[in-house]
């Protein structure tokens, strides 16, 4: 089962960019015993994600645009995100 970030995650990206492929990957296991990681998973993630609103986006702006739509108490809520963005 998806935990609730995972699921949280997924809502502000589908809401924000109506993605056409959308991967929300909880990697936090494979980070047990490194700094970040927490009991329970979900503080290591990697997002896969295509939509046509990044059309002629920078990277960064990408990347920016990403972290604006899980807003701040989410990304305080994670400590790393791996994100594959492309339009």
């Amino acid at each position: 089962m998806q935990g609730s970030v995972t699921r949280e995650i997924e809502e502000h990206l589908r809401a924000a960019f109506a993605p056409t492929h959308l991967e929300v990957v909880d990697d936090s296991e494979s980070h047990r015993g490194h700094a970040g990681f927490q009991e329970g998973g979900e503080s290591h993630f990697n997002v896969a994600i295509r939509a046509a609103a990044f059309k002629g986006m920078t990277r960064l702006a990408r990347h920016r645009a990403v972290h604006a739509a899980l807003g701040p108490d989410l990304i305080g809520r994670i400590h790393a995100l791996a994100l594959d963005i492309d339009a």
